[in-house]
């Protein structure tokens, strides 16, 4: 059980420095050895409209932003408005004297008016960094870890920025010290120090262990992260990174690298993963390994830019048209995501097919703690039946460069997989083609659709896959096996529910469990299937209208769940949203929750 669990929410308009502020309390709690999550709830706008950051803090994992706040520090009057009624007795609430004027609130919130003129000196956009101080000295936290965090985030804009900032923290903590009472509980410092972590950080540092040394993408929010971590990092890691004029020219490149060998990768959204789908399906029938992360956001079209959703999911289920061969993973949370990269790599290299992997916002965006003893550069790398120049192969590699000019690029193998040698082997020319084709790439629809090398080439390619589900873990259930209620879950999800959980079995009495599937295809049919079939009663959880991952159960498996939870608004799941949820549906009143989100209106 945690002993230590606190939230603080910073929140205002795009331009006010809100990120700025959480990423040093981040770095700051994250040092100290605690666990963190930290969510961004932002608009699509540069300036202005409203922006809230939520920084979970705990001594145990923590996977989600929870249910309350405990310091709150509103910079717009907007913001004050909109989540002073969140905050309970024993909470505080940070705020510019000059500026804000507080509402009604609960008995035994603290209001801590700062005046932010005298502290700041007139620079009214260092309120943030007064609001961090006075916040750090309320937690029992010396002066000296800011000092320190406010030294690494303006290093680039040199010693005098330093001090500045420095100067007007310190000053802000003074004033704390001085005028207001200290929280109710105290912020440990723990042995083993640990670093921060976004999704799509995770996701960039996946593709350098996984071997990636091709990245192309056009900036589409939310995956513009992964881009700008391979730029930031390309020069010294060997990597080339460009920067395409569209998805379409993105993934086409994408293409074009790993058909030389190169193992290539590439992120984006779902309006972007729609301009890829006819080349995926081209990497399909030429039978070239890449990897493509979609970040999803809300849609249809441009959506809601900025906020999270599980809408995606049929879109890559029926990527490119036609039956091909593809493998689609939904990792959990941002070290899954790191995890997952080199994992659809080697799986991708093996099976010579398309690999998709499918995150959202809420983990992509999110910030996390992570140990860094989790993070290994040096994962075991199968590049599969990949045939090198001059004899050279990998470990797994059985296969060399030779003189053979019988070479079948698309040889009919029992395993349907070809051994697969890259442009500039001796002996190994071959043709590559978007066309249906014979095994030496050679199209069948020229003169004559031969239909007898039709069907044979689908049914070689489609035998890849009847081997690749014994390559992948199952999923396995989390919690007593004997439980009353079984929560379903794909994906980014698993934090929320399984905290849920806890808080259903310490508080209401229900015993739970969840089931979260994170390979979508191929699908452990047989095991959920049986894991199913032993719970009383299930409920299936996810961010869409439709209830996608229901439907795409039920279609593979024939299973029905007894009920539903589906969220759609754009913000992510809380655990009070589930819990309610699951009392009203073992209650019998419904079979359909979609909960409503209350934090930011």
């Amino acid at each position: 059980m945690s002993k230590v669990d606190f939230a603080i929410g910073i929140g205002g308009a795009a331009g006010q420095g809100i990120a700025t502020p959480g990423n040093i309390l981040a770095r700051i709690f994250a040092r100290r050895g605690l666990q963190l999550n930290a969510y961004n709830a932002y608009q699509s706008i540069i300036r202005g409209g409203h922006t809230f950051l939520t920084v979970r803090v705990r001594d145990v994992p923590v996977t989600n932003m929870g249910d309350k706040l405990d310091i709150f520090v509103p910079l717009n009057q907007d913001t004050m408005d909109r989540h002073l009624h969140w905050m309970k007795s024993g909470s505080s609430v940070l705020y510019d004297a000059d500026q804000l004027t507080p509402g009604d609130a609960s008995e035994g919130v603290q209001f801590c008016p700062l005046p932010m003129k005298e502290l700041t000196g007139g620079n009214r956009l260092a309120a943030n960094m007064v609001a961090v101080a006075a916040t750090l000295q309320m937690l029992g936290i010396e002066f000296q870890s800011l000092e320190d965090a406010l030294a690494v985030q303006f290093k680039k804009k040199g010693p005098e920025v330093i001090e500045q900032n420095v100067n007007i923290a310190r000053a802000g903590y003074a004033y704390a010290e001085a005028n207001f009472e200290s929280m109710p509980f105290t912020v440990p410092k723990l042995d083993k120090p640990y670093g921060v972590l976004t999704g799509n950080d995770a996701a960039a540092m996946g593709g350098v262990a996984a071997g990636v040394k091709f990245y192309a993408a056009y900036p589409m929010s939310p995956s513009t992260g992964v881009l700008m971590w391979m730029a930031s990092h390309a020069r010294k890691l060997g990597i080339m990174v460009r920067q395409v004029e569209d998805e379409i020219g993105v993934m086409n490149m994408v293409i074009g690298a790993a058909h030389t060998g190169c193992r290539a990768m590439c992120a984006t959204s779902g309006g972007g993963f729609a301009l890829m789908t006819e080349a995926i399906g081209m990497s399909g029938m030429i039978e070239t390994p890449i990897v493509c992360i979609d970040v999803q956001r809300a849609g249809p079209a441009t959506g809601v830019p900025t906020k999270t959703e599980q809408g995606d999911l049929w879109q890559l289920l029926g990527a490119g048209q036609g039956d091909y061969p593809r493998l689609i993973a939904a990792p959990v949370s941002q070290i899954d995501i790191f995890k997952t990269i080199p994992e659809i790599f080697n799986l991708c290299d093996k099976y010579q097919c398309p690999g998709m992997v499918l995150t959202d916002l809420l983990i992509s965006e999110g910030t996390c703690s992570v140990d860094p003893d989790d993070i290994d550069f040096h994962p075991e790398i199968d590049r599969g039946e990949l045939i090198l120049p001059n004899g050279n192969s990998d470990s797994k590699n059985p296969y060399g460069g030779s003189n053979d000019s019988s070479y079948l690029r698309y040889e009919d193998t029992p395993s349907g997989i070809s051994p697969r040698a890259v442009p500039g082997v001796p002996g190994h020319i071959h043709v590559a083609a978007s066309d249906e084709h014979d095994e030496d790439g050679t199209l069948i629809s020229d003169e004559f659709t031969n239909p007898h090398i039709r069907r044979r080439m689908v049914e070689k390619r489609a035998r890849k896959m009847e081997t690749v589900l014994a390559q992948i873990e199952p999923p396995k259930l989390f919690g007593p096996a004997s439980a009353s209620v079984t929560l379903i879950g794909w994906g980014s999800t698993e934090g929320v529910i399984q905290e849920a959980i806890e808080i259903l079995a310490g508080e209401e009495g229900i015993v739970a469990n969840n089931l979260q599937v994170k390979w979508i295809l191929p699908l452990h049919c047989e095991v959920i299937t049986q894991i199913l079939s032993e719970s009383k009663h299930t409920i299936i959880i996810e961010q869409n209208y439709s209830g996608q991952f229901a439907r795409y159960l039920r279609s593979e498996t024939g299973f029905a769940p007894t009920g539903h939870i589906r969220k759609y608004d754009g913000e992510p799941f809380m655990p009070h949203h589930l819990v309610e949820a699951v009392k009203e549906q073992l209650s019998g009143k419904t079979n359909l929750s979609v909960p409503q989100h209350e934090l930011i209106v």
